[in-house]
């Protein structure tokens, strides 16, 4: 879960949530801070047409952050724990070399990756050289972490299918067959729920796609098809894919597999050092 709360102590308190319903970035709805405690609701209308909306109550025991958020088809109320972001001063300023390469799929085997479960590696499969998954698998979660780098992804989306690539573990760039549509906070390329592309680049989902990500501190830079679609955009806070709140340290890279089917042929890391 990712918070971020703006016009504290004024009349026109607003925010927005990760977390409480779903994984998409939600405006605060009816907020208000009384008696010390910040009290809102959040509502997310899905593609069925259902509205699912929670309520949370947060406030401030000494320095730590403490609330509770209540949803009301789930009939249960979660108590979580917060803390401000890590600091991340590094920044894209083209003062960044590059380190050999690390291929992480190149259609021989699994032998970079894992689950969750430890030692199996079920519902992903490598055939004929191309990585793809079965229904409902679990995310596949890279051996190595990394800082910064450049991230190189060959990948073939299904019909109307929706995958993800976790960067660090933290910041999920969306894969979405989009072809033909216009460019959306949620589509292909997306860092979702954070940034929209400033094009449409991709290719009908009967084609192999090309991703090419940058990722120094939290600036991060998205090549899709040879075109950029984010250019050097700042990622204000965690995504739905993330591991952990860890911002400041390495972290993996993930591919998501619960979405529905998405081939990989092509996974490369070239991580990048100061100088």
């Amino acid at each position: 879960m990712a918070m971020e709360v703006s016009g504290a102590g004024t009349d026109e308190i607003s925010g927005s949530i990760v977390g409480a319903v779903g994984g998409r970035l939600q405006p605060f709805l009816e907020s208000s801070i009384v008696d010390g405690r910040l009290s809102f609701r959040v509502a997310r209308e899905f593609d069925s047409g259902a509205v699912v909306a929670s309520s949370t109550r947060a406030w401030f025991e000494g320095d730590e952050l403490r609330g509770e958020t209540t949803r009301a088809d789930l009939d249960r109320k979660r108590s979580w724990t917060g803390r401000r972001p890590d600091l991340v001063s590094d920044a894209d300023d083209e003062q960044w070399s590059k380190q050999e390469a690390v291929v992480l799929f190149d259609g021989s085997g699994l032998a970079e990756w894992h689950t969750g479960t430890p030692g199996q590696l079920e519902g992903w499969v490598v055939e004929n050289g191309v990585l793809r998954n079965v229904a409902r698998a679990e995310n596949l979660t890279s051996n190595r972490e990394f800082w910064n780098f450049i991230l190189h992804v060959e990948y073939r989306v299904s019909e109307g299918g929706n995958s993800g690539i976790g960067l660090r573990g933290r910041y999920e760039v969306q894969i979405y067959d989009d072809f033909g549509t216009e460019p959306s906070i949620h589509g292909n390329g997306a860092v979702y729920s954070r940034i929209v592309p400033n094009v449409l680049a991709s290719k009908p989902h009967s084609e192999w796609q090309t991703f090419d990500i940058r990722l120094v501190g939290r600036t991060v830079t998205v090549d899709l098809n040879q075109a950029t679609i984010i250019d050097r955009q700042v990622i204000r806070g965690l995504t739905a894919m993330a591991q952990d709140a860890s911002e400041s340290t390495p972290g993996p890279i993930l591919l998501q597999g619960d979405h529905g089917p998405i081939e990989f042929r092509k996974i490369v890391v070239t991580p990048l050092a100061r100088g």
